[in-house]
């Protein structure tokens, strides 16, 4: 499970992050342990722990002492708004750059994409 740059427990707290984000881990539903995702993934449990840990700094996840950690209230509609941040930063950004630099107007760009999905 490794995706080239990223250390393992940013993976670890993406694959979390996915499943908040697409419904398969609901708001106050446990998420999966550090045992688990460490046996599953065949990753040392410390590293599975860190990335859990830093969904609990973000406020993504919270801790019940002695049962686990479960999905914060609110969790899916955070995720979504940074992604939505990160998407526009990462993919956005440089394509308005480019169009620019090709002398594509914003008008031109919309009839690419409504193109595109056709």
């Amino acid at each position: 499970m490794t995706d080239g740059g990223q250390p393992l427990f940013r993976q670890i707290a993406e694959l979390v992050e996915n499943s908040i984000i697409d419904g398969s881990l609901c708001e106050e539903e446990q998420a999966p342990s550090t045992n688990e995702l460490a046996a599953f993934h065949r990753i040392n449990p410390a590293t599975a722990a860190k990335g859990l840990n830093a969904l609990v700094t973000d406020g993504i996840l919270y801790k019940k002492r002695g049962i686990g950690m479960f999905v914060s209230t609110g969790a899916r509609d955070t995720l979504r708004v940074r992604r939505r941040e990160r998407f526009a930063l990462q993919y956005i950004a440089p394509l308005l750059r480019e169009a620019d630099k090709l002398g594509v107007t914003t008008e031109e760009l919309k009839a690419m994409l409504d193109n595109w999905e056709a």
